[in-house]
Formats: structure tokens, sequence, C-alpha cells
């Protein structure tokens, strides 16, 4: 291999990785995007009713079916896949732009969900069909830098959209993205439905019956995470729960049992791959549930305004846009273990530092160094997780292993917020002062978590349990290399 090879930060360009980051963006965007103009919705169409529902029915949807067209891209390709979740997207934006109430505007968010999943999870498999070895490893974590960026820029975009244009603006900004996405797919995305140009569809029948469990099971587990905590359980919510477990308890007996099963569970067999789940899910869980209670204190215990608050979280996320294509490169060079544990450990201290910092009094400047140590830790350890999962997995499995990943992300952020706002709960309450201690008290169990996932990750994710990197012309099928 030569220096220049050797030398290389990002990898080589081309018309995949654009569209696969534009149209990651695009989803991303709209998960937070909207969020900014409820108010003029429940103001205009809302009729007095609660708008959050145009949130909640787009997050159960994409939550719901992420596993499902993640594994259907194995057997039906990720050509057709990709292009029908941005048509669809595309189209549901528009019947959302001309809603002319609230019911309208929810049955569109539960299309532009479907049509979200597949976008989403077919990301990773593309860029593994196109790159190969540590080609491959670069494309993913910019891929993931730059939907954390597209993430950081959404609320600032969307508030400049509602309050110039009206909430309509922030659906139908997405009519000319998500054209020019679809031509360039159909430009650049090959006609083979996956790895190395081979067929992948399988001669027996798709598993109907376990999806339709997954979306029932996933569909009500992600309804009941998103329930307010301020709102007493009722019998509702315990009927809602028996229904998720029942539908998910039956959709494992079904996998074990069809020939070409929607998840595959004797992935998990293995150790790395499973130890790179578990840090999904407990990355997801401490991240997403530490951030919301450390906003809180920003604006309850330090009484900062909205946007003070939301400048004080920047550095989390320019650390791990940064660090995360570090941590691309490094897992080419170091045992992905040691990289991706190393990531969780930063991220580990700077939530413990943060614990330790934060009062009624404490300066904002004093904080900024931990929340880069977040951040960075979160960039190191998130690419080599994905590329870690993907290096285990059979090419004709990696659509499974991107519906597994978003699927965990997702069950994980609300396991998060829900268990950590318990936490919150049982030392928080009104005041600065009770509020930074519940902010303490999950910033403390964050850091623990954050300790778990180093552990389970050095042990679980060992050098001899991933295979070494290959280099690009003999990582699989030669002909890959070259495209």
């Amino acid at each position: 291999m030569s220096a220049r090879r050797k030398s290389r930060r990002l990898p080589p360009l081309s018309g995949v990785l654009v569209l696969v980051m534009a149209s990651t963006g695009l989803v991303v965007i709209d998960l937070t995007i909207v969020a900014i103009g409820l108010p003029l919705i429940s103001a205009d169409i809302g009729d007095g009713a609660s708008a959050e529902s145009v949130v909640v029915t787009y997050m159960v949807a994409m939550g719901a079916l992420t596993q499902v067209v993640g594994s259907l891209s194995d057997r039906w390709g990720r050509r057709p896949l990709f292009l029908a979740g941005i048509a669809v997207f595309t189209l549901s934006s528009l019947a959302a732009t001309v809603a002319p109430d609230l019911l309208w505007l929810d049955v569109a968010r539960v299309v532009q969900g479907a049509g979200a999943a597949a976008i989403m999870v077919n990301g990773i498999p593309l860029l593994s069909d196109r790159y190969t070895g540590e080609e491959r490893n670069l494309a993913i974590g910019a891929w993931g830098s730059f939907a954390t960026a597209a993430g950081l820029l959404a609320p600032v975009f969307g508030g400049v959209l509602a309050e110039t244009f009206g909430w309509r603006a922030v659906f139908a900004v997405n009519l000319p993205l998500g054209l020019a996405a679809w031509v360039l797919a159909v430009r650049v995305l090959p006609h083979a439905p996956g790895a190395a140009g081979e067929t992948l569809r399988s001669p027996a029948r798709t598993d109907w019956l376990g999806s339709l469990l997954l979306m029932l099971g996933l569909g009500t587990a992600t309804l009941l995470m998103l329930r307010s905590g301020d709102t007493p359980w009722s019998g509702q919510d315990t009927a809602v729960l028996l229904t998720a477990c029942a539908a998910l308890a039956a959709f494992l007996a079904v996998q074990l049992k069809v020939p070409a099963p929607t998840l595959e569970l004797r992935m998990f067999g293995s150790p790395a791959f499973s130890g790179a789940m578990l840090a999904v899910l407990l990355s997801r869980v401490l991240t997403i549930g530490g951030s919301v209670h450390l906003v809180l204190y920003f604006s309850d215990g330090l009484g900062m305004s909205p946007t003070g608050a939301g400048l004080l979280m920047t550095p989390i996320f320019l650390a791990q846009i940064v660090m995360g294509m570090v941590g691309s490169k490094l897992i080419g060079e170091r045992p992905p273990g040691l990289v991706i544990g190393s990531g969780y450990a930063l991220k580990g201290v700077g939530l413990a530092a943060l614990a330790l910092l934060i009062t009624p009094d404490t300066p904002w400047w004093v904080l900024v160094v931990p929340l880069l140590a977040w951040g960075a830790g979160g960039g190191i350890a998130g690419a080599p997780v994905m590329a870690v999962a993907v290096r285990v997995t059979a090419p004709e499995r990696v659509g499974m292993v991107a519906g597994t990943v978003s699927t965990l992300a997702s069950l994980g952020a609300g396991v998060g917020t829900a268990a950590l706002g318990a936490v919150f709960a049982l030392r928080g309450g009104s005041g600065a002062a009770a509020v930074t201690d519940g902010a303490r008290a999950v910033l403390a169990v964050s850091a623990a978590l954050a300790v778990v996932a180093v552990l389970t990750t050095v042990t679980l994710v060992g050098p001899r349990r991933v295979p070494a990197r290959v280099p690009a012309q003999e990582d699989g099928d030669p002909a890959r290399a070259g495209k």
C-alpha cells in the first residue's frame, strides 16, 4: 500500500456517497425541523388539539419499519427500495404541505416516516457495496458526521423557514431536495440488487408474518416510550405494553422457524456483533437521556435562553463531527474494540466531569471542555461501531444489520429518555437547585453506563473476534474495488 493511500483522511468522493449523505441529511433534518413549527401548526389547523402527534406519528412509523425495510433491501435490492423511499418521502411531504387539517397531516407523516425508514436503512448497505477496506470505514464515518451536522443545523434552519414562510415551508423544502435526490439516485445507483453485483433475492418467501408482528411490536413500543412522563399510567398504557410484549415475543418465535427471517437471530451468536449492537443501544440511552436533561439544566438551572442553551450544546456536536472521521481512520490501524472502548471512556469522562461541575452558579465556560470530551468520545466510538457490525456480517445481510442498528438506536433513545427521566424525577423538582440535582444524577448514571459500554466493547469486540483489515483490492469481489 502506498504512502499516499495510507495518509488518506477522506474516502474518494462518489455519486453514491453524495447521495447517501444528502438523503440521510434530509431525513435527519425532518426529525427535528418539524418540532420548530409545532406552535404554528397548532394555531393554524390544530383546532385545540395537540400538534405533537405530528412528531409522534413520524417517529412511530419510522421506528416500526426500519428493521423490516432493512431486511427487504437484502432480498429485493438496494436500488428499488431506496428509490421507493425517496419517492414516498417526497410525495408525502407534498401531502403534508397542503394538509387542510391535523388528521390529514398525521396520515401524511405516517407515510413520510415509512419513506424515511427506507432511506435511512439503505445508507450503510449502499456504502458497504460501493466501498471496501479502509475506504468503507471512512465513508461510513463521513456519512455519520454529515448526519450529525444536519441535526445540528436543523433547529436553526427550521426556525428561519417557519418564521419567514410559515409552517408549511418546513415540509415544502423537501420537495425540490427530494426530487434532486431521486434524479441523482436514478443516475448513480447500480442496477444490481446488492453487494458485488450478485443477485441476493432469496428463493424463500418473504417473512410477511414476522414483518407484521415486528411492526406491531415496535410501533406500540415506540408509542409507549413517547408518552409524556407527566401523564399518570392508565389501563390503556398497560394494554399497549402487553400488546408490544406479546407481538415481539411472537416475532422472535416466528424468526426461529421461518427459512428467511426478517431478523437472523444467529447473528447475535457473534460476540463482536452483539457487542456492537449493545454499544449502539447504550450509546443512545446515555446520549439522548443525558442531553435532554442537560439542556433542562441550562435553561432552568442556569437561567439561559433557549438560544443560549442550544449554543452551549454546540461543542458536543462539533467535536463529534470532527472526531468521527478520526475514529473511522483509527479503526483501520488499531484494534476496533480498543478504539470504540477509548471513545466511550472519553465520553464517560466528559459526563462524569459535568456531573461534578454543574451547580446553579457554574459559569458556562467551565463546561465547554467536558462537553468537548463528550462529543469527541462519541465521534471516536460512533463510526467504528457501524464499521465493525458490517465487517463481521455477510454482505447479503448488511441491510438487515442497518435495520437492526436503526431499531436499537430508536429504542435506546426512547429508553434513555424514559429511564433517565425517572432518575431525574427522583432527585429533581422545581427551582434551580432541584433541577441541578436531578441533572447531576442523570449525568452520573450516564457516566456509569459509559463504563458499562467500555467493558462490554473491550470484552466482546476483541481483536480475535473481528476480521483484520483487508486492502480494498482483496476485500470481497475484486470488481468492487474498481467501482
